[in-house]
């Protein structure tokens, strides 16, 4: 009998047979219809630029001079990430991949299919979150460079800003990858996963963060937006939406907290599927 399979080994195995099922599932299409809104919104922003529209123009009046100043297009490619991707489609693509990881398993009634295989039980775990993220960022990224093309031509320059994108897909994939391992050990833990997750992004960080106190160092957003100035480009109409961080931990914390969430919370999750009885109803 040839031995049984190292965990890693095990891991990639459960990807390879959960990635192809994962891109084509309900909530894909769900996924796609979150990243295309804002694709369409900054289509209809050049668009709008295109016609001559003034958008995102402004009067500003000093010593009796008017001037009129106008939000260049790495600047509004900024805000957008802000609002449109860390702010909701990354906590919300972690919470419903994360949360379904195991309960798609048991409510389907095939986890037993896979607690049979030679394989340790928390690689399952594993092996999914990989193919969870291989799915976010396969559809997340190409929309965002999308939104880059269309938008920071708008009075900027694409080679100017082109790093700031690269430090902005690294930002969005860390968040994905790090809310998606939260929500993984909720999906092991609880037994309604997707009501927790949505309690926890939609109440506790939100009313963490806007309360001054420790409470926010126990979110996943305050570390984020900690990264968020060191990959927002250099404009003075972003100190608008970066004077919104009160405080933030500097980015080799934010890094540090991140890694070890991530890395807790995936451990945990493994740990507590490899010991845990799934009694499946009837």
């Amino acid at each position: 009998m040839p031995p049984a399979p190292g965990f890693l080994a095990s891991s990639l195995r459960i990807f390879d047979l959960s990635i192809g099922e994962m891109l084509w599932s309900r909530r894909t299409v769900f996924m796609a219809l979150v990243v295309g809104a804002p694709v369409l919104i900054a289509l209809f922003l050049r668009l709008l630029v295109g016609l001559g529209a003034p958008l995102f123009e402004s009067q500003e009046t000093q010593d009796g001079v008017t001037t009129t100043v106008r939000m260049t297009g790495p600047a509004i490619f900024g805000l957008m990430i802000w609002i449109f991707y860390l702010r909701f489609t990354v906590p919300v693509l972690g919470v419903f991949y994360g949360t379904s990881l195991m309960a798609d398993e048991v409510e389907d009634k095939t986890i037993t299919y896979l607690f049979t295989r030679p394989i340790p039980r928390g690689a399952v775990l594993v092996g999914k979150y990989l193919a969870y993220l291989g799915c976010t960022l396969f559809v997340v990224l190409p929309s965002v460079v999308l939104v880059y093309l269309l938008v920071v031509p708008i009075r900027g320059s694409l080679g100017g800003s082109f790093p700031d994108l690269l430090k902005d897909l690294a930002l969005l994939a860390l968040g994905l990858a790090v809310y998606g391992a939260v929500f993984a050990f909720v999906g092991a833990k609880f037994k309604r996963p997707l009501l927790v997750g949505l309690i926890f992004i939609f109440g506790w960080e939100q009313a963490a963060l806007a309360f001054p106190g420790y409470l926010k160092r126990f979110t996943v957003a305050y570390y984020l937006q900690g990264l968020v100035p060191h990959t927002m480009p250099s404009d003075s109409v972003l100190s608008l939406v970066q004077g919104l961080f009160r405080e933030s931990p500097s980015l080799a914390a934010s890094l540090v907290w991140l890694a070890l969430i991530l890395g807790v919370c995936l451990g945990c999750g493994a740990w507590l599927v490899a010991r845990k009885e799934y009694v499946l109803e009837q």
